[in-house]
């Protein structure tokens, strides 16, 4: 029997979850989907300049699982990008923070800067 899959804390969703050219058919083979933990990697990591390390910490799961999101989203940035594809971002294993309770202990969240914790 496989291990459970462990949930990933993710602190927000994007804004948009929808990315892509402008002139591609919305039917077919012209999507790439990216789960939202693939983009809190990508978002801590490239954006935030965390390494992989500390964004295992934020994420709470080890550091060769970070390393495999990590890769496996940059691999999907870069089908969208070559390809032409859309790339959508839904679905994964997460639980996303409240911004406030114990998901959300020393992290970069967005909101914790809204309630003036940052």
């Amino acid at each position: 029997m496989p291990r459970p899959r462990k949930w990933r804390k993710v602190c927000c969703l994007p804004d948009s979850s929808r990315f892509g050219p402008l002139d591609v058919p919305i039917e077919g083979d012209f999507f790439v989907t990216m789960t939202v933990d693939e983009y809190e990697t990508i978002r801590l990591i490239d954006l935030e300049g965390l390494s992989q390390e500390e964004c295992a910490g934020q994420m709470k799961v080890a550091r060769t699982t970070v390393q495999g999101i990590y890769s496996e989203a940059r691999k999907k940035l870069a089908e969208s990008l070559v390809n032409g594809k859309v790339l959508r971002i839904e679905g994964g294993d997460y639980k996303l923070c409240d911004g406030d309770g114990e998901l959300c202990v020393d992290c970069r969240c967005p909101r914790r800067s809204f309630n003036g914790l940052l």
